[in-house]
């Protein structure tokens, strides 16, 4: 089955809004607070979330394409270094994890955005610690392997402007 680059974007922009609508649910619901680099890779998922959104309403010609695709690529590459590097620090021996910072309201209000990139991406003790998992791995790996998906996703279907889904044959 052969899915346009429209189609398979817009259905890119529904898994987008299932896992911000899920990262809310865990935050209400669960009562699960996101740390600051939580917080960094729902701006990624939203950011992909939008770029899918303009791809599948503009649904760009073949230059056009391969400039969401390129876009799409970086957005997700840069989750998931965030992603990448909360993981990182979840599996830190406890006597390396270093000490729970300021929170994020309080650093964005009282230090330059640059200071407060610097400050969350070398992580503090809140963004170690792992209270959700699922199938043995945490909500960190979990945005790290869906962003990199999301991504390929994003880079294959706008770059040659549809993708191609095997089905199952009947025998």
């Amino acid at each position: 089955m052969i899915i346009s680059a429209r189609a398979g974007n817009l259905l890119a922009v529904a898994a987008c809004l299932g896992l911000m609508g899920y990262a809310l649910y865990a935050q209400e619901v669960l009562a699960l607070d996101p740390c600051p680099l939580c917080v960094l890779q729902r701006v990624a998922v939203i950011g992909m979330g939008l770029l899918f959104l303009a791809a599948g309403l503009q649904n760009p010609g073949r230059i056009g394409g391969r400039v969401y695709a390129l876009l799409l690529a970086a957005v997700a590459l840069l989750g998931a270094a965030v992603a990448g590097r909360h993981v990182w620090l979840q599996n830190l021996p406890s006597d390396k994890v270093p000490a729970c910072g300021p929170g994020l309201d309080y650093m964005l209000g009282a230090f330059p955005l640059t200071e407060v990139l610097d400050m969350v991406l070398s992580g503090s003790g809140e963004c170690a610690e792992i209270k959700w998992s699922f199938l043995g791995l945490s909500m960190p790996v979990w945005v790290l392997i869906v962003l990199l998906l999301m991504g390929g996703l994003g880079w294959s279907l706008n770059w040659s402007g549809k993708i191609t889904v095997p089905l199952p044959t009947k025998r």
